[in-house]
């Protein structure tokens, strides 16, 4: 007797599928639509083809855009991620000092992006910010407004200050994952710190690594509202990233066709990198195991 399968539960997940057809596909079908055509106005289209990705592929704004956001990721990762892994190794396991320290990590993961723009824009000021005011004081000549690599240390600094919190959280978690048979195993053998954490540690944290890496590698490669608040993609172009240069195509020149291009190519580039830090991180998970 074959057994009747049940598909109610289906009526409970179809809220979902309309939610996300409609905040997301029908979207990414207008932008589709834009991508291929061109507009004189008084909503009158034309087809134009791949006019239009030709062109963003072709346009070194795209590719200056492009390197300074990849340049941009690098520096994040290799800030954030040993940075974070160091701050939960030093973090307590237990008492009201590990209640302590999770709040504390915790607190820049909840001020909104515009507001933490806004605290380092004021804060980094020469002229009233604590930030710049000492640097100037002590002698050092630090203006985001008029160096690029002022700009470019205060975005640095910004970002690692308000994310990687996210990575510790991460961390911590999988260092509390970790049975304490193994620690005790490791001091009769009398194993060394740097051994524990290479053959214990780092291996049990393998997996919140991938995820911190993936979250934090598409976080900051779509960053847009805190340089854009700080810096305003300047100063010239030096902190104009792929998000800001599309907005500014978007609505700025209300270039409707090449911004639709443009933040296609640029949703490929996210998926496609992303794919490639995944494949390669798991990969070496499971060759390891």
């Amino acid at each position: 007797m074959q057994r009747k399968v049940n598909q109610k539960a289906w009526f409970l997940v179809l809220p979902v599928f309309l939610l996300v057809a409609f905040s997301a596909v029908i979207p990414l079908m207008t932008v589709v639509n834009y991508s291929v055509q061109d507009s004189f106005g008084n909503n009158e289209f034309f087809w134009v083809g791949s006019e239009w990705f030709v062109e963003i592929l072709n346009s070194d704004r795209f590719h200056d855009a492009l390197g300074r956001q990849l340049l941009f990721s690098g520096i994040i990762l290799a800030i954030e991620i040993p940075l974070g892994i160091w701050v939960a190794l030093s973090m307590p396991r237990r008492g009201w000092g590990a209640s302590v320290c999770l709040v504390l990590m915790a607190l820049p993961l909840l001020i909104p992006w515009n507001v933490v723009g806004t605290i380092w824009q004021i804060f980094a000021r020469a002229d009233i910010g604590l930030l710049g005011h000492t640097l100037a004081a002590m002698g050092i000549d630090y203006n985001y407004t008029q160096s690029s690599l002022s700009a470019w240390i205060t975005v640095i600094v910004m970002d690692v200050w308000h994310w990687t919190s996210l990575v510790v959280l991460l961390c911590y978690a999988g260092l509390c994952s970790i049975p304490d048979a193994y620690y005790q195993a490791a001091k009769i053998d009398g194993a060394s710190r740097w051994a524990v954490f290479r053959y214990i540690q780092l291996p049990k944290m393998q997996r919140v690594l991938l995820i911190a890496v993936l979250l934090r590698f598409m976080d900051s490669f779509m960053i847009y509202t805190e340089p854009f608040v700080v810096t305003g993609g300047g100063p010239g172009n030096a902190t104009t990233f792929l998000s800001i240069d599309l907005v500014k195509m978007a609505i700025g020149q209300f270039d409707l066709g090449p911004a639709a291009a443009f933040s296609l190519v640029y949703f490929l580039i996210v998926l496609l990198l992303s794919w490639v830090f995944y494949t390669v991180m798991t990969a070496r998970d499971g060759a390891e195991a």
